[in-house]
Order: structure tokens, then C-alpha cells, then sequence
């Protein structure tokens, strides 16, 4: 068995993986350890130009990898969002509770208002940051053009971030999604797709075909998948959700349009 096959076997075992996890911890403090003392050694021998102290030590013990690894969902979605807005140009753009980093990163080139339950402390030009309840949007019916809501709905109605457990917390919220998006308007959509289920109380998992129903009368223009295996591919643009429905806990990214007159 190679080092991947003895890996997922560990992992149904709870007791053996918190005992390889320990392992490798010590293993990598044991490896921190001796080099603060080797670089000690070679800093009094360069000349000491910084102090280098034991009560200072600062453990980073997981970095010292082959390659950079990154949470696959949270890199390839806002930057599927980021080349849909430089292509679309919007005046504006408002965003729902999406992950900090789209928009700040956004807001150099698109005037971005952000809005979110646990409102956050962003002082950047061309971003506005306010406290907003998704259940109950602060604007008019029909009256904003460029909206998104991305890796959020999912978590609505199951108490993780202090709010109200409701069984129905994403239908309400993918309601105000649709009141509030303007005619023509297009809507930015991120949410995890797979075999459909609740992972209380972190997320929901949905189907293909539950978002798109979800969604109606709004037309799809475009779905992309980020899928759960690497090998697949890292963001993949007109995906098919035969390819969505095969997946565990894949990224699901729908850009919808209302196309309502």
C-alpha cells in the first residue's frame, strides 16, 4: 500500500490518525527546534544583526511543503467572479457575504458596496463595508444590476455565525437574492454542489438541479465547477451538471440573469 492508500485508511480510524497526527507534529517541533539552534549558531558567526532569542520563537510548522497548497474553493471562485465583472464592467457592484479577499481585490476596478451579517472594518477607496441581514436586504425590489452572494446561502439557518436555526434559511435568502436583483441584472452565485445533504452545522450540499430550481424564473448563463479531485481541473467554465451531481463536495459557480422586463 502506498503512502495515500496507508493516509485514507488512517483517516477512518479516528484513534490511529490523532495518533500519526501527533506523531508528525512532534516530528515537525523536534525539526523547529533544531533549527533555531543551527540558525543561532550561524547568526553569532555572521555577526548577530537581529536578536534571535528562544522567548520570541514563533512555530510554523506546516509550511515546509513541495508545493503551496490552498483551500481549492476559496482561490478559484472569486477569481471565476473577479474575470466575470472586469468582463462585464459594471457600474457597481454590490456583494452579500462573500469571502473579504473578492471585495477588497475587486474594488480596485469596480466600485464594490459590501454588506454582511457580522459586518467588517474595510477602509480601502472605491469599497463601502455595512452590516446587512441576507433575510432582509436593504434595497429596493428590482434595483441593483451587479450582485453576488458566494459561498454563504449554504450557511443560513444552522446557528454557525449567531444566526436563527431555520430548516428554510436559504430559500428565504435565495428570495431576497431575487427581489432585489434588477432587470438584466446578473447575480454571481457560489455554493457547494455534490450529493445533496446537510453537514450540521457547517454547510448544506446541493445539487445541480436543486440551485437551478431554486433560481427560477432567472436564466443561467454560465456554471462552472470546481471539482472535489485536482486531477479533474481547477476551475472548469461551462461545466454540465452530470459532472456537478458526481462530486462529494465540489464549488458550484452559476451566473444567473434576470431577464424579466
Amino acid at each position: 500500500m502506498d503512502k495515500t492508500g496507508l493516509k485514507t485508511v488512517a483517516k477512518k480510524i479516528p484513534l490511529l490518525w490523532a495518533s500519526c497526527q501527533l506523531a508528525r507534529r512532534s516530528l515537525a517541533y523536534l525539526g523547529f527546534v533544531s533549527g533555531f539552534l543551527r540558525l543561532r549558531r550561524l547568526s553569532r558567526t555572521a555577526g548577530n544583526r537581529f536578536d534571535m532569542r528562544w522567548k520570541d520563537r514563533y512555530p510554523c510548522l506546516d509550511d515546509n511543503t513541495t508545493t503551496t497548497g490552498f483551500d481549492r474553493h476559496y482561490i478559484y471562485h472569486p477569481a471565476w467572479a473577479a474575470r466575470i465583472l472586469a468582463d462585464q464592467k459594471p457600474a457597481y457592484h454590490v456583494d452579500i457575504g462573500s469571502t473579504l479577499h473578492f471585495a477588497t481585490l475587486v474594488s480596485a476596478f469596480v466600485p464594490t458596496r459590501f454588506f454582511d451579517y457580522r459586518p467588517a472594518h474595510l477602509e480601502l477607496s472605491n469599497l463601502t463595508a455595512k452590516a446587512a441581514d441576507l433575510l432582509a436586504l436593504p434595497f429596493a425590489d428590482d434595483s441593483i444590476p451587479s450582485l453576488s452572494c458566494m459561498h454563504v446561502v449554504e450557511h443560513v439557518g444552522l446557528g454557525r455565525y449567531g444566526d436563527a436555526l431555520d430548516p428554510e434559511g436559504d430559500l428565504k435568502a435565495i428570495a431576497e437574492l431575487k427581489r432585489v436583483l434588477a432587470p438584466y441584472g446578473m447575480l454571481l452565485f457560489v455554493i457547494p454542489v455534490g450529493k445533496p445533504k446537510i453537514m450540521f452545522n457547517a454547510h448544506r450540499i446541493y445539487s445541480y438541479r436543486q440551485v437551478t430550481d431554486m433560481f427560477a424564473p432567472l436564466v443561467l448563463e454560465e456554471f462552472a465547477l470546481i471539482p472535489d479531485n485536482p486531477e479533474e481541473g481547477g476551475l472548469i467554465r461551462n461545466a454540465t451538471g452530470n459532472m456537478a451531481d458526481s462530486q462529494t463536495y465540489a464549488c458550484g459557480c452559476f451566473l444567473f440573469r434576470n431577464s424579466a422586463c
